[in-house]
């Protein structure tokens, strides 16, 4: 590791003393490692976004970057999805290969547990099965919430501690909670949070993580005379020494650490592509280090939210959270070196030796762009009813349906007035199309509330509202919120009773039952349902794939649910790594919602708006 004095002398003031079992520690403002004094030049990646077969190649690319240090959030959710669920750690989910292979690459590693974790991620890391518990308080001192902490600490941690440098391991530091000083004020709860990473083994730096001003530090921080105090840091993405300013005011002795310097930023459905200028991002990153302190970059490389992982933000109305988290990071989605990696490198050049990029530059081998023709299957409805339903009075959450992502199918068969009436779904989370009796009538987005004005015969008729969970909300005081119809229909004001639920949890749904939805039919291809199309291939390479004249849907590849794509833009291709692919058949499967198009492009560039 980079030292800035190897013969420095070990910290004797205000800080933390060094021991056998800590390998970072400050002192009068400084950092030291093992000793030395040292500055944290780091980059996030999250296992969780990159597929495994890639996590060496990005890890090649933060070390050349001029990295020493690899940031990774643990995402709940990702290892536990349902409550009778075992934690997964194989395959994709196996933490503690990813960190071993950072150790490989000679990178420090900085872990964040959570168990909150934002990070715009479906539900701030948190299960569903977690958050839909009646009158659980989540990130708070209640007894329920923490006993289910301690279970997924007492698991995940033994895991982790083993990987502690003063075990051998690349781990020199643990986060205790996130930003918690943006959410509450409970300081409590955050000694609570720092103690249960301690009990089980934590011996490495622990650090709290909040915005770089008074405001969040008086929620979030431990004072630094609490009885087991620990470092703060700071998450911003400007005014870097203002922020240290304020820390040498509020912490005097603590080594400052942007531990979320945001030299992007991610973006919603319906809104603009956001960029950050490079020399503009540089400058910022250039004021910390002038200013003695460390940096963590949020994110190096974001790549993709998988699936139906992205988070949503709640402003007045939801934003969910695209597919993509390039994040305008300076390793771009798909691998590639951005102008920002390279003006971000001149300046971490100046605190470190950098290695040669060699074949890094080279441009990514991708697939040749091309188009392919998409055969119809099984219609929307017809598809969903093969799932199987609920009985209830009253409509079911995902919550109670056990059923984390994807959506719902509800159905009733209530007396519509004769004549005109007005249909509205109380509390509805979040996108619902309503149909009677097979036919659609009109869609309500979480952002509009107005009711639909129908025309009835006075007869009873198939009422079928099919909603779609966009994505849990993230961040903020709404975190948690459930999904669904949580208030019931509502028809002139009379709620509706007698339901049949049917989850339909997308990321369960095996090729097989994608092969048979997806079967050639003689349905108009123009409507909402299953679509299929096969590439043949010599060899897999990455690709970018686009489907224009669709409006919003769910794609997979070879079973894989790739994520959503929405014609709302920015994003307008989603990324495709190879490991997706195979040498010869492969079969994309589209389940579009709203109206369909006939083709898939193939792009050999992204394209994110």
């Amino acid at each position: 590791m980079w030292a800035i004095s190897p013969s420095s002398s070990a910290p004797t003031s205000i800080g933390t003393m060094p021991s056998a079992k800590q390998t970072l520690t400050f002192a009068d403002g400084k950092l030291f490692r093992n000793g030395s004094e040292h500055r944290l030049l780091g980059g996030a990646i999250h296992y969780f976004r990159v597929h495994p077969s890639q996590w060496g190649n990005r890890l090649d690319r933060l070390k050349a970057l001029g990295a020493n240090t690899l940031d990774t959030y643990v995402a709940w959710n990702f290892h536990q999805r349902r409550a009778t669920d075992q934690a997964d750690f194989s395959d994709w989910r196996d933490l503690v290969r990813f960190i071993e292979m950072a150790g490989e690459h000679g990178l420090d590693v900085m872990v964040r547990p959570g168990p909150y974790i934002c990070a715009e991620w479906d539900n701030g890391g948190f299960p569903a099965w977690l958050t839909g518990k009646t009158g659980l308080t989540l990130r708070s001192t209640d007894p329920a919430y923490q006993a289910a902490v301690s279970q997924w600490f007492d698991t995940l941690l033994p895991l982790l501690t083993p990987l502690q440098a003063s075990n051998g391991g690349p781990i020199v530091a643990f986060q205790a909670e996130n930003e918690y000083g943006s959410y509450g004020d409970d300081l409590e709860y955050v000694a609570w949070t720092r103690q249960a990473l301690a009990e089980r083994g934590v011996t490495e730096l622990i650090f709290s993580a909040d915005g770089g001003n008074d405001f969040y530090l008086d929620g979030g921080a431990l004072p630094t005379d609490a009885a087991e105090p620990m470092l703060a840091t700071g998450t911003l993405g400007s005014r870097g020494a203002e922020a240290i300013e304020t820390w040498q005011h509020r912490r005097p002795g603590e080594h400052f650490i942007a531990a979320e310097f945001w030299n992007g930023w991610f973006d919603h459905w319906g809104e603009e592509h956001h960029r950050r200028d490079p020399a503009e991002a540089a400058l910022e990153v250039k004021q910390i280090l002038d200013g003695c302190g460390s940096i963590c970059l949020y994110m190096a490389h974001g790549c993709s939210n998988f699936g139906l992982t992205s988070g949503a933000n709640y402003d007045g109305v939801l934003q969910p959270t695209v597919t993509s988290y390039d994040s305008d990071a300076p390793i771009g989605e798909d691998g590639r070196l951005t102008p920002k990696f390279h003006a971000i490198r001149e300046l971490f050049g100046q605190y470190a030796e950098l290695p040669e990029l060699g074949s890094l530059t080279e441009p990514n081998r991708v697939l040749p762009a091309q188009n392919l023709s998409l055969t119809p299957g099984l219609g929307l409805l017809e598809a969903l009813r093969e799932f199987s339903a609920k009985p209830s009075k009253t409509p079911l959450s995902f919550e109670e349906l056990d059923c984390p992502e994807g959506l719902v199918l509800y159905r009733a068969q209530p007396i519509l007035p004769r004549g005109e009436f007005k249909l509205r779904i109380a509390e509805l989370h979040d996108r619902a199309i309503v149909f009677i009796d097979g036919e659609r009538v009109g869609v309500f987005e979480a952002t509009v509330h107005e009711p639909l004005v129908l025309t009835g015969t006075g007869e009873r008729a198939v009422v079928e509202i099919l909603v779609e969970n966009q994505g849990r909300i993230n961040y903020g005081h709404l975190l948690g919120q459930g999904k669904g119809i949580l208030g019931g229909l509502l028809i002139n004001q009379r709620l509706t009773f007698g339901w049949q639920n049917t989850p339909v949890p997308l990321v369960d749904v095996e090729l097989p039952d994608l092969q048979r939805f997806a079967n050639p039919t003689d349905r108009q291809p123009a409507g909402p349902g299953f679509f299929s199309a096969t590439l043949n291939l010599a060899e897999p390479l990455d690709t970018h794939l686009a489907l224009p004249g669709f409006a919003k849907g769910f794609v997979w590849v070879n079973g894989f649910l790739l994520g959503r794509y929405w014609e709302r833009g920015p994003q307008s291709t989603l990324y495709v790594p190879a490991a997706l692919l195979s040498a010869g058949s492969n079969q994309i499967t589209v389940l579009e919602l709203d109206c369909a198009g006939t083709l898939v492009e193939l792009h050999e560039a992204t394209n994110l708006g």
